[in-house]
C-alpha cells in the first residue's frame, strides 16, 4: 500500500506583483560601471590561463551558485561568453529560478524568514511558468538550461539582456543546471513533473561530462558552489579519464580556481579527516584531488561582486 502524499493542489499561489522583493536590476553592474578595486595575486594567473585556453581551442568551464547572480555581476559573465571566453556555464538549480525572475520583473530574492512563517515561500505564481518550459523542454529533448534559455530569449521578457541562460541558448553556450529534487522552490508547485525535472538535469549532466571530457590544457572556475559544483565536476571527470584511458589519452594538465568567502588558511595539500577544511568540497576535489596528475589549482578569497568584474578586467586587458 503506498504511503500517503501531499496534496499539491491544495496550495495556494500569489502573484509575483505582491511579493516584496530584496534584489532589482537596478543593482546590477553595467560593463561601463567602473569596478571596485580588489587585488590576488592569482588573478593575473589565472586570467593568463584562460586566455591561453582559449587560444589551444580548450574549455573554460565555470561552475556557479546562484548567489552570483544575486551578486549582479551576470553582464560580465554575457560578455565573456560573446566574446568566446566562458564556453560553459554549470549552475545549480537556484540559478535559473533568479535568471528567470530578473529576466521576466527586473527582480527577485524574497525574504525566506519572512514569507515561511506564513507557508508563502517559494509559492509564486510567474515562478512556476519554469516548470512549464521544463515539460517543453523534456519534450524536445533537450537539457534544463536549454529549455530555460529558450523559453525567456524567445518569450516576452523585458529583461532578457542580462538573463544567463537566454545568452547561452542565443549564442548556442551551454549553460546546464544541476538541481536535487527538492531543493528550489519550483519543487514546491503543483505543476512540477519530477520526471521531466530528473530527464532534462540528467541531460545537463551528460552535456558537463562531454565538456569535461575536452579539459586538457583548460580552466575550470568554482565561484561559490560548495556542493553542487565540485560534486558534479568530480563525476563528470570520472567519465571522461574512464573514456580517455581507454583510447590512450590523459585529462590531467589543467588549471582549476576556487573563488569563495571561506578562510582556508595556508593550502598544503588535502587536510586531514580532524580538520573541519576536510569537508569543504571545493578544497579537497577542485584545489586537491582533481590537479594531482599534473594539474594546478589556486584559490581567491572575496565577495563576488569584487572577484568577477575584477578577474572580467584582467581578461580583457589580455585580449
Amino acid at each position: 500500500m503506498p504511503f500517503p502524499q501531499f496534496d499539491r493542489s491544495r496550495l495556494k499561489l500569489k502573484p509575483l506583483s505582491e511579493r516584496v522583493h530584496d534584489l532589482t536590476v537596478d543593482s546590477f553592474y553595467r560593463l561601463d560601471d567602473p569596478i571596485p578595486p580588489f587585488d590576488h595575486p592569482a588573478l593575473d594567473v589565472i586570467a593568463e590561463r584562460i586566455i591561453q585556453a582559449r587560444r589551444n581551442g580548450a574549455p573554460v568551464l565555470m561552475l556557479m551558485g546562484a548567489h552570483v547572480i544575486r551578486a549582479g555581476v551576470s553582464r560580465f559573465l554575457i560578455d565573456l561568453m560573446e566574446r568566446g571566453i566562458l564556453t560553459h556555464i554549470a549552475m545549480n538549480g537556484a540559478g535559473p529560478i533568479h535568471d528567470f525572475e530578473l529576466a521576466l520583473i527586473g527582480a527577485t530574492t524574497e525574504s525566506v524568514a519572512r514569507y515561511i512563517r506564513e507557508g508563502q515561500f517559494g509559492l509564486w505564481e510567474e515562478t512556476g511558468l519554469l516548470n512549464e518550459a521544463i515539460k517543453r523542454g523534456y519534450e524536445q529533448g533537450l537539457g534544463m538550461g536549454e529549455a530555460i534559455g529558450k523559453f525567456i530569449f524567445e518569450g516576452d521578457f523585458p529583461h532578457k539582456d542580462i538573463s544567463i541562460l537566454a545568452a547561452g541558448y542565443r549564442l548556442k553556450v551551454p549553460v546546464t543546471v544541476h538541481v536535487g529534487i527538492g531543493y528550489d522552490i519550483i519543487h514546491e508547485h503543483p505543476n512540477c513533473d519530477g520526471a521531466a525535472l530528473g530527464a532534462t538535469s540528467y541531460t545537463d549532466f551528460l552535456i558537463l561530462a562531454h565538456t569535461v571530457s575536452q579539459l586538457e590544457g583548460g580552466v575550470v572556475l568554482n565561484f561559490g558552489t560548495q556542493v553542487m559544483g565540485p560534486e558534479v565536476f568530480l563525476k563528470a571527470l570520472a567519465m571522461a579519464r574512464n573514456v580517455a584511458h581507454q583510447e590512450g589519452r590523459r585529462i590531467d594538465r589543467f588549471t582549476t580556481a576556487v573563488f569563495d568567502l571561506v578562510d582556508l588558511g595556508e593550502i598544503s595539500g588535502e587536510p586531514p579527516k580532524h580538520d573541519p577544511r576536510y569537508y569543504f568540497r571545493p578544497l579537497k576535489t577542485l584545489l586537491v584531488r582533481t590537479v594531482a596528475g599534473g594539474g594546478e589549482s589556486f584559490y581567491v578569497r572575496g565577495d563576488h561582486r569584487l572577484t568577477v568584474p575584477n578577474l572580467y578586467r584582467r581578461i580583457l586587458e589580455r585580449l
